[in-house]
């Protein structure tokens, strides 16, 4: 335990518990009046809920931390099989929210196990990487794990999650380009996977409703929101709002008016809306250049680790944040559809922050063992 104390990264570590702590404040001040006004709950009710997450998440961490990351990569497999399989479940069985069949209703709490599969992908593509790094010419081995990723991707657009889909599609692929592949593979997959999804997009934009789901063709109409309004432009042109209603200083913590019922769920997907309006331009740019440095310390951790299996993981990971970060900023502000992806750190919801937690975790984890093997060679110098 004193290693693990000793080379956990001391600067990442501190970054995120900041991160974690004010996004657990600003999800009570998004949440309350929703909370009293929407749910008949307590207004503490999301504050209390996603503190409890924290702690589970805590536990959890406690826990990874102590096994190498080559455990990690033999529980991978038997994980994947399982999410893999709810996945398939989900599509039967499983619960609707916001017209997308993503969750396990368990009553006093959900379970979104496309969440969890992001991070158990991570690990696998890492585990399988690494052990077969010298086999990596051959066609088959490169690729079979991305045809199991494929196919993984098609049960979460089944859902349908577009915005889910999109992340776990980009995390696959970078993870495919950072790893020590023949160039030939790379550039013919490259070329092929970028005319799939050509033709599919040309297919999507000619069948109308044939493919995807009606309000997700209204997602691509996201031009000039606020003169939708009444329509498709609420969630976007509420968030115009609020921000502007916040400038450079923000109208006070607990004071946003846009929580109070014009934004949809502002403790969620628009949670930067009401921090911007509350705490000003200033605070949000405060926040993505804490994101930035987040983002920077784990790829210095990967750049640093001995192997290629440290190394993908916080790739990985890395991408996964930003890819997140990236995706709902982009939405808020009107740039691409609004995919209900959720902001790290600062929204609410289970799976999500337990997640985040473990992935954090995992790099934490890799920074452990770049700090051991660098003691012993030290020594054996």
């Amino acid at each position: 335990m004193k290693k693990i104390i000793k080379y956990t990264d001391k600067a990442l570590l501190l970054a995120t518990l900041v991160m974690f702590i004010f996004g657990l404040i600003m999800v009570f001040s998004a949440s309350n009046v929703t909370a009293y006004m929407s749910h008949a709950v307590s207004p503490y009710n999301y504050f209390i809920k996603q503190g409890i997450f924290l702690a589970v998440g805590l536990v959890f961490s406690i826990i990874m931390i102590k096994f190498n990351t080559r455990s990690y990569g033999f529980f991978s497999w038997g994980l994947l099989i399982i999410t893999t399989i709810s996945l398939a479940i989900l599509l039967v069985i499983g619960s609707a929210k916001n017209q997308a069949v993503s969750w396990f209703d368990l009553g006093f709490v959900s379970i979104q196990p496309s969440e969890f599969i992001k991070i158990i992908t991570i690990v696998f593509l890492a585990h399988y990487y690494d052990k077969n790094q010298k086999k990596l010419d051959s066609w088959a081995k490169s690729l079979f794990p991305i045809a199991i990723c494929l196919g993984i991707a098609g049960l979460i657009f089944l859902q349908p999650d577009l915005g889910t889909t999109i992340i776990y599609g980009a995390i696959v692929a970078s993870i495919f380009f950072a790893v020590p592949i023949s160039k030939e593979i790379k550039y013919k997959t490259l070329f092929i996977g970028a005319g799939l999804i050509f033709f599919a997009v040309i297919a999507i934009v000619g069948s109308g409703k044939g493919i995807l789901l009606e309000r997700q063709m209204e997602r691509f109409d996201f031009s000039n929101p606020c003169a939708k309004i009444l329509d498709n432009g609420n969630q976007v042109c509420n968030c115009y709002i609020a921000i502007n209603n916040g400038g450079l200083t923000g109208v006070g913590l607990g004071n946003s008016t846009q929580k109070y019922l014009y934004l949809p769920e502002p403790y969620t997907d628009f949670i930067f809306a009401i921090i911007v309006e509350e705490l000003g331009v200033v605070a949000g740019v405060l926040l993505i250049l804490m994101y930035m440095f987040i983002t920077f310390r784990i790829l210095l951790i990967g750049r640093k680790s001995p192997n290629n299996r440290g190394a993908v993981i916080c790739y990985g990971v890395a991408i996964y944040i930003f890819l997140h970060v990236a995706v709902n900023l982009m939405g808020i502000m009107g740039i691409m559809p609004m995919t209900g992806v959720p902001l790290p750190f600062m929204s609410y919801g289970g799976s999500f922050t337990i997640c985040l937690i473990a992935a954090l975790t995992l790099v934490q984890r890799v920074s452990v063992e770049n700090g051991i093997l660098s003691e012993k060679s030290k020594k054996n110098a």
